[in-house]
Formats: structure tokens, sequence, C-alpha cells
């Protein structure tokens, strides 16, 4: 298929490579900045352009992979009506390429993408939604040949998802880094808690989150617990951290997580 990327971000740099290993012609790769456009397009082997009045008539597939609130800035300068035209968003809807565009759709890969980072996009969930027929068998077609993990899901469904996938890895992410900076301050390693963090992962593979919950909170070990908010006294804004996923665990015990 042939397919011209909006952005040269995370998430274009990852789905244009994997795009091509599966065959697929990247014909262009526009960016606000022609040298990040370049960049990308070098690798992927693509032409680069900064200007929307640019793209390709031979574009079959137009796949926008910008931030959520450029989204409908970037759709409203596509002049090509003639394609099909997706957006890679978790949190936005499809009705906003639906004011612009007849043939348009959602193709988000549900994975947290860096360019520091390889990963096997095989593995990486496609959340697919389209307003036609034939553009949804074309999405999950092309979806199936980068992706052995591809769904129909709407836009209500996504941005559950979307919200879920902070919770699951955003906000854990952040408490990672609260855990590096207090084990520094001690001259203690991170790596000293990977081995935890990977058991944690993994537990959660094979069991629900709720039943393989452990430390003082779960245990109501009220000692340790103010042992932990002592330690935090010139940290105040990580003791109400501390204090509020401490009854978050709680309430979980007795069968209210949410």
């Amino acid at each position: 298929m042939r397919i011209t990327l909006i952005g040269s971000g995370n998430v274009a740099t990852h789905l244009g490579a994997a795009l091509k290993n599966a065959g697929h012609k990247i014909v262009q790769v526009w960016s606000r900045d022609l040298k990040h456009a370049a960049l990308l397009a070098y690798h992927i082997k693509a032409e680069p352009i900064d200007r929307f009045e640019q793209l390709s008539t031979e574009t079959e597939l137009i796949i926008i992979a910008v931030k959520d609130d450029a989204l409908e800035e970037v759709a409203a300068f596509i002049s090509l009506k003639n394609v099909l035209v997706v957006h890679t968003c978790g949190a936005v809807s499809m009705q906003v390429l639906e004011k612009y565009f007849d043939n348009c759709g959602v193709f988000y890969p549900l994975q947290t993408f860096s360019k520091v980072r390889e990963l096997d996009f095989h593995s990486v969930p496609l959340c697919i939604e389209s307003a036609g027929k034939n553009s949804m068998q074309v999405l999950l077609d092309l979806g199936r040949t980068i992706s052995n993990n591809v769904q129909i899901i709407n836009s209500d469904q996504r941005k559950t998802l979307h919200l879920s996938a902070a919770f699951a890895c955003n906000f854990p992410n952040y408490l990672f880094a609260v855990a590096a900076d207090l084990l520094q301050q001690k001259q203690l390693n991170f790596d000293l808690l990977k081995p935890l963090i990977l058991e944690m992962a993994l537990k959660v593979q094979d069991h629900l989150p709720q039943t393989v919950q452990t430390g003082p909170a779960i245990r109501r070990d009220e000692k340790t617990m103010q042992t932990h908010l002592e330690l935090l006294d010139q940290k105040p804004h990580l003791q109400k951290i501390y204090k509020m996923l401490s009854q978050g665990i709680i309430k979980m015990a007795e069968g209210d997580i949410a």
C-alpha cells in the first residue's frame, strides 16, 4: 500500500518502520520541521515534505500521527479528499476527521513508544475504527501485516482504553522516577528495584492485579506506613501521593477499586 505519514515523532517513527518492513511503500513524511521529516524519511526511503500542497496524489492512505491537540489543525490543511485518512490518537474521536473527509478512520497502536528503544510491532495491539465497511476492511488487512493483535474498537471504548493506559503505564513510570530519586539520595542504584518491577509486571500477565497486591497498605500495616510517611517529611507532595495510593489499595481490598 502507498502511505504518507503526517508527523515524525515517536509513533510515526515506529509505525513507519513497521509498515516499510512489511513491504508497504512510504511515499512521503510530512513535518513542520523539514529536518525532522528528512531524518525519518531517510530511514524508510520516503520523500520529506513540510508543505501540505506537496502531498502526492499517488498516496492511498494518509496516517496522521501528531499530538492530540494538533490533530484537527493538521487535518484541516489536507486537501486530498479521495484517499483514506486515519489518525493514531487514543483520546480523540474519529468525528474530528469526519468533518473533513468522507473516507476516514482510526489506526491506534496501543504501546509506549520511544525513539531510543526498538520494539517488535507484531506484539502491539492495533485498535481500528472506520466510518465505512470497505475502509474498515482496508485497515484490518493493513493492520494484520504489522501486528498479530488487530481489534475493532470504537471511539468511546478507545478513550477508556487510553485512560486505562495512563494508569497502567504513564503513572507507574512517574512512580519509578520517584523511587529512583529516593534511592539516589542515599547513594543506592535503581537497578536494585528492577527485579521487583519485573516480577510485578510478570504477575499481572497471569493474574488479576487486585489478587496479587502486596505491601504495607494491603496488610494494613499502619506502623510501616507511618515510618514511610516520616521519611517523606521534607516532601509533602510525595506524602500526599503515598497516602492517596495507600487509601486506594485499602479500598481495593474492600472490593472498591474505582
